[in-house]
This record gives structure tokens, sequence and C-alpha cells, in this order.
């Protein structure tokens, strides 16, 4: 939902959000417009699974760190929250303690929701790829997963497939059913 009929420069909009009364929201920064990020139990849920998956696997293998719904990034001159981040070790070898890392994740996966723009959702894919970053746009009403990665050509997968981590997360599979159940 946008918050204000006016636009932001990247600072105005980091000390909007860092407003006293902006203390329990988190917004993201779309086509210079201030959003804030609502979802749903059915979206959070199935964000949470996929964190759950791929932060086991990540700490497993010592391979970085894995955010959920409340950790932002600088994307492109934009912030955005995905529902779920990595970052690899290899490119931030510490956590970032910034509001907004000032590094785009590796890869993010968005659950779509109710209340999601798709032109939105077009824009942030759009700049997501332009930093390097490998998206996963997770559909729960059609159960599937189109994966992005820059300069190639998207994946779409079905409940009977099985999501690779490719060279994101190298040997990460788990069946595209385990996040939607």
């Amino acid at each position: 939902m946008v918050i204000a009929d006016r636009t932001f420069t990247e600072e105005e909009f980091v000390q909007f959000v860092l407003l006293p009364e902006h203390g329990d929201i988190s917004f993201e920064l779309i086509g210079e417009r201030a959003y804030s990020t609502v979802s749903n139990n059915r979206s959070s849920r199935i964000a949470a699974s996929i964190g759950i998956l791929i932060g086991s696997f990540v700490k497993q293998n010592n391979l970085g760190y894995v955010t959920g719904a409340d950790g932002g990034y600088e994307v492109s001159g934009q912030r955005y929250i995905p529902d779920v981040a990595f970052m690899s070790k290899t490119r931030q070898p510490n956590p970032s303690n910034e509001t907004y890392n000032s590094q785009a994740p590796d890869l993010a996966v968005e659950v779509l929701s109710p209340t999601d723009d798709p032109a939105n959702v077009r824009i942030k894919l759009t700049n997501y790829l332009y930093a390097g970053t490998t998206v996963w746009i997770v559909d729960p009403d059609a159960a599937t997963v189109e994966i992005y990665v820059p300069n190639k050509s998207a994946i779409r997968l079905s409940k009977d497939d099985t999501i690779s981590g490719l060279s994101v997360l190298p040997s990460f599979q788990v069946p595209v059913t385990d996040i939607f159940d």
C-alpha cells in the first residue's frame, strides 16, 4: 500500500522510515514511492517455510546469512524487503547492521500476496536482476515458483518439480510441494 502521495529521494526515504511513529512498520522504496509491506498469513507461512529450508541449508554449509521479511536491502537505488533473502559470506563476510543492507542479496524470494501490485513486482524484479540478484517469485494461488537468474531465461516450476539452488546455493534442492504444504 502506497503510504504518501509524493516521491522520495533515497535520503528522504531513509529519514522517513526512521521516524519514531514508523517503528513497527516495514517500508519499501519502489519507483521513488514509499510502500508499507503488508502480507497475509498464507503468504507469510509459505515465506517462513522457504526461510527455514534455505536457512537450514545455509547454516549447515556455513554459506552466509538469511533474512526474513524484516531484512531490507538497497537494490539499484531502491529499498526492498524480500520475504526471504540470502547473502553469501563470499560477498559479505559479516552480517550487515544497516537498516537496509547497502548490498543487494544473492537471492531474493518474493511470495506474492493479494496486496502486491503486479507493476511493482515487475519493477522490483527488473532492479533485482540488474543488481545481479537471483529471484524466486512464489505464487501461492498457482502453486508455482518462477526462478529468474540475471542474463538467463526464466524457469517456471509447479508442485511436481524440484527447486534447485543453481549457482547461488549449489546442491540445494527441495520439492516445490514442500514449500506449499
